[in-house]
């Protein structure tokens, strides 16, 4: 709905929408043009651009001595910037700080701030500064016609509307910018790399944009720290415009301790060591033990991280560091500037250097435009003082008696009135015969320079050479080495919670109620726990504290609990039910722990069974996964630990007195099932109950054998096993008369 109001009696009527849709897109093109984002000639917002060259009309280049900035933003804000002093001066104190600028251009003396708090500088008062030398990268032509002028907010004076740069200074120092409805991130480059590109696109005018990414590799920034995007997404950085690029810092190994060298762009060490600092106290860190700041003058950022033991695997420790703190950091890229059609575009690398190059040869062509006329209209001159030389005495007379000796001049030697004022205007001294042979020296080497300027304007080839020579002296005169190397990095991982338990051993319980708790070691006496009335042992197995603890129910489900959850065994546990789902009339009748790589031999006591992962037996809900299939009535043996199947010996043993020794290779691995028969007992024995597997063991093939009937043993050696080997599935041999109702084996090691 449109309302319209009136502004003032006879003046215009306009519906308020319209009013205030005209007014905010005046705002917002305000803001995008002429306060946020950068142009691509010179690289730079109007704030900068203001600054840079009040500070030349002060002469303050980098030869001069440094005057207080308070002079420089008084200076910016009276002439051409009718802004806050405090968002002058942090513009100006941006463009000096080194760590945030790759190439400053502004040279400060005082507090200009620290990488660990860029805003901690000392007020405008107190600092002092100047142009630093690579201004003049910007600044050397701004007065030889190369750009245009536009009238300041009041219309008293003239700016530039871009600074004349010799070097795409958009992608070297970068910078960020939030307009309206729009943003820039650019991130610094090497001059070196974008100046070798410039002239590669001059000599080549067809260069694909992989020929400039191979000179342009990725951003450079003004710390060591790592770059580790990959190349290919650099790459496709550069296709886009858009994309983002991470940053790692640098550490060193030093007898034992870690040494961060260099921190990512705009990362503050007191900050880092802040968040390391604070997981330590969270105890989200227990392998280290000390943090130092050891930064100085010589060692600008110098962290030191001390383990607590040479045991800890610093990469390990690292890796989590690089994902949890800001030793590791993302940075946005938006190539979005105001193009040379004054218009702004988020542009790829080819455009911005195509674009740019385009700019440059214009500037240039003014330049040389500009230098041709002076030197013609000096030519022009020269050729009326010669001829007022050659005739002197003539000239003099007409000087001394004529009343208006100007036009006489005129008339008289077919002069133009710019070079009969420059003869009336010539002084006493320059009458000697001395400053006739100046002058023909003066016209020969301007005409020399005329010829050059007329040439080089006249030929495309001669452009291009001059602009490739102009950019080559830059890079000569201010190129460095890259300071960000470009390293291929595996993506970081912080710990998770169960990498940062300690492994100690616990001794995890069951009783037959279905409490559940872990005491602490494994030399346990797990039936002489404290127990609830009604309540006694009913199992236990042994596992660590950084291991999962896997529990079996009468119905062969599997259930996973975190072991190091456990309540403590001082006290009668919990119910396990608050922790699993169990199918009703379900009971959890054996419990295994370990890495998730571990295997097991699974068995019912039905006589079927399978070799089984860890990894497959771990259920991520509370209703488990069925693992062991079990036939009608049979239950679920204790779990055997298996480090190797390899010459490992399965002894099987029933209720009847029967052993059946066989490799364990024989059995399959299988991710769940009802496995296969491990010893042969007869379906009419099974169904009636008689006869069921009562013990199981893995031995090696040297092992003792020791089988436990009440309080008697009998031992079985590697010879004496023989007589029981036989195939997978067999029935077995009785055991001796007196050691046929089994207990249980076990195993004495002899190798």
């Amino acid at each position: 709905m449109s309302v319209e109001t009136t502004f003032t009696e006879g003046g215009e009527r306009i519906a308020l929408r319209d009013f205030t849709e005209k007014a905010y897109l005046d705002y917002s093109m305000y803001v995008i043009l002429d306060r946020a984002l950068p142009h691509i000639g010179d690289g730079m917002k109007p704030v900068q651009r203001r600054i840079v060259y009040a500070m030349s009309e002060l002469g303050l280049n980098a030869a001069s001595k440094h005057k207080k900035s308070a002079r420089t933003v008084g200076d910016v804000l009276g002439k051409f910037h009718p802004h806050g002093d405090s968002a002058c001066y942090e513009a100006m104190v941006l463009m000096a700080q080194p760590f945030s600028y790759r190439y400053p251009l502004v040279d400060g003396q005082g507090n200009w701030g620290s990488q660990d708090d860029p805003k901690s500088f000392a007020a405008m008062r107190y600092t002092e500064s100047r142009l630093a030398a690579y201004s003049q990268v910007l600044l050397k032509e701004v007065a030889q016609g190369t750009v245009d002028w536009i009238p300041n907010f009041d219309g008293t004076l003239n700016e530039p509307e871009v600074l004349p740069a010799r070097l795409p200074n958009v992608l070297l120092n970068g910078g960020t910018g939030i307009a309206v409805g729009m943003a820039t991130d650019i991130p610094p480059h090497n001059l070196r790399e974008v100046g070798g590109a410039c002239i590669h696109l001059l000599e080549n005018p067809t260069a694909t944009l992989d020929d400039l990414c191979q000179m342009v590799p990725g951003p450079d920034m003004p710390t060591s720290a790592e770059i580790i995007t990959p190349r290919h997404e650099l790459r496709k950085l550069y296709e886009s415009g858009r994309g983002s690029v991470r940053m790692r810092a640098v550490y060193e190994k030093e007898q034992g301790e870690i040494v961060v060298t260099a921190l990512p762009y705009q990362t503050s060490g007191a900050k880092v060591l802040e968040q390391i600092a604070q997981q330590m106290q969270q105890k989200k860190l227990p392998m280290v033990s000390d943090l130092r700041d050891e930064s100085d003058h010589e060692s600008p950022t110098r962290l030191v991280i001390v383990p607590r033991s040479n045991r800890v695997d610093i990469e390990q420790l690292m890796a989590h560091l690089f994902a949890s703190t800001d030793l590791e950091r993302s940075y946005r890229v938006n190539l979005n500037m105001i193009g040379v059609d004054g218009k702004p575009q988020v542009k790829n690398l080819h455009q911005i250097l195509g674009e740019w190059l385009g700019w440059r040869t214009s500037v240039v062509t003014r330049r040389l435009q500009h230098r041709l006329e002076k030197v013609l209209d000096r030519l022009h001159i020269l050729e009326g003082l010669m001829v007022a030389f050659l005739n002197i005495d003539e000239v003099i007379a007409i000087i001394r008696h004529e009343d208006d000796p100007k036009q006489e001049l005129m008339d008289r030697f077919k002069l133009s009135d710019i070079q009969a004022n420059a003869i009336l205007d010539l002084k006493l001294r320059h009458l000697a015969k001395l400053e006739e042979f100046k002058i023909k020296g003066e016209q020969e080497e301007l005409d020399e320079e005329r010829k050059y300027l007329e040439a080089t304007l006249g030929s495309d080839s001669l452009m291009r050479k001059l602009i490739k020579e102009e950019i080559s002296e830059a890079i000569e005169q201010f190129g460095d080495e890259r300071r960000s190397p470009i390293v291929e990095r595996g993506e970081a991982q912080a710990f998770s919670e169960k990498d940062l338990l300690t492994a100690d051993p616990v001794t995890v319980v069951i009783s037959k109620q279905g409490w559940v708790r872990a005491a602490k070691g494994h030399d346990v006496d797990a039936h002489g726990l404290n127990y609830k009335s009604g309540d006694a042992f009913k199992l236990a197995c042994r596992g660590r504290t950084n291991q999962p603890t896997l529990l079996i129910d009468s119905t062969g489900r599997s259930y996973t609990v975190d072991t190091h959850t456990l309540p403590s065994a001082r006290g009668q546990g919990e119910p396990v039910t608050g922790r699993i789902t169990l199918p009703k009339g379900a009971t959890i009748d054996a419990a295994v722990a370990g890495k998730d790589t571990d295997r097991v031999l699974l068995a019912s006591d039905a006589g079927y069974g399978f070799v089984a992962k860890l990894a497959d037996m771990t259920s991520k809900t509370k209703n488990g996964k069925a693992v062991l299939t079990l036939p009608k009535n049979a239950k679920v043996l204790t779990p055997q630990h298996l480090e190797t199947t390899e010459n490992k010996l399965l002894a099987a043993v029933t209720n009847e007195g029967r052993m059946l020794v066989f490799p364990v290779a024989d059995l399959p691995e299988l991710a769940r099932g009802k496995g296969n028969k491990i010893i042969n007992i007869p379906s009419a024995r099974s169904a009636a109950g008689e006869e069921v597997l009562v013990a199981l063991t893995v031995l090696g093939t040297n092992d003792m054998l020791v089988v436990h009937s009440g309080r008697q043993h009998h031992k079985l050696k590697a010879a004496d096993l023989e007589h029981y080997r036989g195939e997978r599935g067999r029935r077995g041999n009785k055991l001796p008369r007196g050691y046929q109702r089994v207990d249980r084996l076990e195993v004495i090691g002899t190798e």
